[in-house]
């Protein structure tokens, strides 16, 4: 661990998880990924959650270690040119990339977009919130941290929804409305005095050349679910899918007992992560496809869309 690590908070309880693991687990631990050994037999998948600024280096280093995969986290790079530099590295080895869009493989959505689907006329719209504390330090400081912005970092799931599934590209966007009711755009000193503008709460529609229209809403402290709800032409609720359901709310109330004191969300996604690494683990062991997980090819163009629309709708919420 590096010095500035070893000085960080928390760093004390990692130490003791380190010295465990390596006991009981036999896991082994590098300060940094050029130490890591090369393959000797099998095949290697690297995992990156980290900093979305810190990425595009890992990522790297990761196909200098001789990765046969890498599972890299939302939404891969801050950038659109650097996402695209990382993904033709990868293409020149031929090393597979997978997505952490979680909610591409999460049943709430999946149930929502059926249900549209069967029935003609109705409207999506995908909510997503999270339980930051709604006061200036603790959103200054949410703020700081996700540097890129909400499009590029909590709504970026949604938006990969709306690349995946509805057709949504830079170029296939006819027009973006924002809800000016329900969106709240402010500019906050962070923890380092530095100020960022950013939404709070931010809810839009887009409507494709093609007619058809997806609303995503996000906010920052509206509490710990997604929601898919489908609503007829005038605006009424049909039916209304959650994250987490009752199916998942007893693995979810055990995390939290296990492992306490982890933001709320990462109780409320584990269910899902677990079945996307599942699905990314069968299909490097099998060579087999990761049935729903979205590739980097996907992740540029959902960066595309999330650049694309964060200068308009800051325009609109002015």
């Amino acid at each position: 661990m590096s010095d500035a690590g070893k000085s960080s908070p928390g760093s004390t309880e990692f130490a003791e998880f380190q010295k465990e693991a390596e006991a009981k687990h036999g896991i082994k631990f590098f300060s940094k990924v050029e130490d890591v050994p090369p393959v000797v037999e099998g095949k290697r998948l690297a995992i990156i959650s980290a900093r979305t600024s810190d990425n595009p280096a890992l990522f790297s280093s990761c196909l200098g270690i001789g990765c046969h995969a890498i599972f890299l986290e939302k939404p891969g790079a801050p950038s659109v040119a650097e996402l695209k530099n990382m993904q033709e590295s990868a293409k020149k080895l031929n090393v597979e990339i997978f997505m952490g869009f979680n909610k591409n493989v999460s049943k709430y959505s999946e149930k929502a977009r059926e249900y549209a689907s069967a029935n003609a006329g109705t409207k999506v719209t995908f909510y997503h919130n999270n339980n930051y504390e709604d006061s200036p330090e603790s959103l200054g400081e949410c703020f700081e941290r996700n540097a890129e912005g909400m499009l590029k970092n909590m709504a970026i799931h949604e938006l990969a929804l709306a690349v995946s599934f509805y057709n949504v590209s830079v170029e296939t966007i006819a027009s973006v409305e924002a809800d000016r009711e329900y969106s709240r755009m402010q500019t906050l000193p962070g923890p380092s005095g530095k100020e960022f503008t950013d939404f709070s709460k931010l809810k839009f529609t887009i409507t494709t050349k093609s007619g058809d229209a997806l609303a995503i809403a996000a906010d920052r402290c509206g509490g710990d679910d997604s929601i898919g709800l489908v609503t007829d032409k005038a605006g009424k609720e049909l039916v209304r899918y959650t994250m987490p359901d009752p199916e998942d709310s007893a693995a979810i109330e055990d995390a939290e007992k296990r492992i306490p004191g982890a933001m709320p969300y990462f109780y409320v996604q584990d269910p899902d992560y677990f079945k996307l690494k599942q699905r990314v683990a069968q299909a490097i062991a099998t060579g087999g496809s990761a049935e729903g997980v979205a590739t980097i090819d996907v992740a540029v163009e959902t960066l595309r869309v999330a650049e694309y629309l964060t200068p308009t709708l800051m325009e609109q919420l002015k």
